[in-house]
């Protein structure tokens, strides 16, 4: 929106609008009581000020489609497909749809946040307690060798010091690590987005796989709403790069547009993409068979956000034993590069 700073909204706060828009619909309420009561309910909160320009925009408008798009803090794929649900008079199983999708996005972030979140604390806390042993810890030790009137031989002084170095060289690696997981959190909310979504998947293969099943379970969810609410299949893949993030992705969903634009039926354009191989093609066969595509598409989506949120936990299970074996490692390799040389000078002092 020109001069005007676009306003980030979560996926729980479009979920919690999309459920009110939905029930005041479901009740037979005029959409303009119930926005001005949604307005009322928000009074004095962070959301008093948006709820309030979309209000004003249908006031002037006549459509939650363009006031949504006049407020501009919104997303594309949610503003577009309720402008469908307007014209096709469609709008309380869109956006009750919708609310079911951005939950589900709700605790995939949520899930993703906490993957992140965990390891990065761990790091920080593995550089300041291997900091506090060579900055504060190995200087004691050495003043209590140097107090003991005994000379350290020339091994003892090598073994002091290739622990400090130790703990220097597992400092500066964590510290740089942490460093790098803070800027790619940071680029991941600005624009740069994608292209550090690249660089991950290029690099890791695990972000790879956990970003393909992320973004076919959108498609999935997608093509439920769209399909439970009526619209052709068409229409619902016009509408799906603007919530995908995963080019291989995009290019099977081109194929699959391409295929039924060529008049190919919905299961064999599926098919061919190979987006959802396996079991799942062998249901959307069935759910083509009986009418049934759109449950077929839920039950995807379904099955994948737990994939997506299994894949995470498996993801921390490895990270978090693994810093901690490093902690105890480095720890531990400190402590006895002072001790032996201490245990040393006590064994020739007896």
């Amino acid at each position: 929106m020109a001069g005007k700073e676009r306003q980030r909204i979560s996926s729980a706060e479009i979920a919690s609008f999309c459920n009110q828009i939905g029930l005041i619909l479901e009740a037979g309420l005029p959409l303009y009581d119930g926005l001005e009561s949604m307005c009322i309910s928000v009074k004095g909160t962070k959301e008093e000020a948006l709820y309030k320009a979309v209000f004003d925009g249908f006031n002037e408008t006549g459509s939650l489609h363009s006031a949504l798009k006049k407020e501009g803090s919104w997303p594309d794929y949610m503003t577009e497909l309720i402008g469908i649900g307007e014209q096709t008079g469609q709008l309380e199983y869109v956006v009750k749809g919708l609310a079911v999708y951005y939950e589900r996005e709700s605790r995939l972030r949520s899930a993703i946040t906490s993957a992140v979140t965990y390891p990065l604390v761990l790091g920080v806390l593995l550089v300041i307690i291997v900091l506090t042993m060579i900055w504060k810890v190995l200087p004691v030790f050495q003043r209590v060798l140097n107090s003991m009137g005994t000379e350290l031989s020339g091994a003892g002084n090598a073994m002091i010091r290739v622990g400090s170095v130790l703990g220097w060289v597992v400092l500066a690696v964590v510290a740089i690590i942490v460093i790098a997981v803070i800027v790619v959190l940071i680029l991941l909310r600005g624009s740069k987005r994608d292209q550090v979504l690249g660089l991950l998947r290029k690099i890791f293969p695990a972000v790879r796989k956990l970003d393909m099943k992320l973004n076919t379970s959108r498609v999935a969810s997608v093509l439920s709403i769209m399909l439970s609410s009526g619209f052709p299949a068409q229409d619902a893949f016009s509408i799906m790069p603007s919530v995908l993030s995963n080019p291989e992705v995009e290019e099977k969903v081109k194929g699959i547009r391409a295929g039924l634009d060529s008049g190919k039926g919905f299961a064999d354009a599926v098919s061919e993409s190979g987006l959802f191989p396996g079991l799942n093609e062998r249901m959307i066969r069935v759910g083509t068979m009986t009418g049934r595509e759109d449950l077929v598409m839920k039950k995807i989506a379904e099955g994948y956000e737990e994939e997506v949120e299994d894949g995470i936990s498996r993801l921390v299970s490895i990270i978090e034993p693994t810093l901690i074996a490093i902690l105890a490692v480095v720890i531990g390799a400190i402590l006895l590069t002072v001790m032996f040389p201490m245990i040393g000078i006590l064994s020739n002092a007896v």
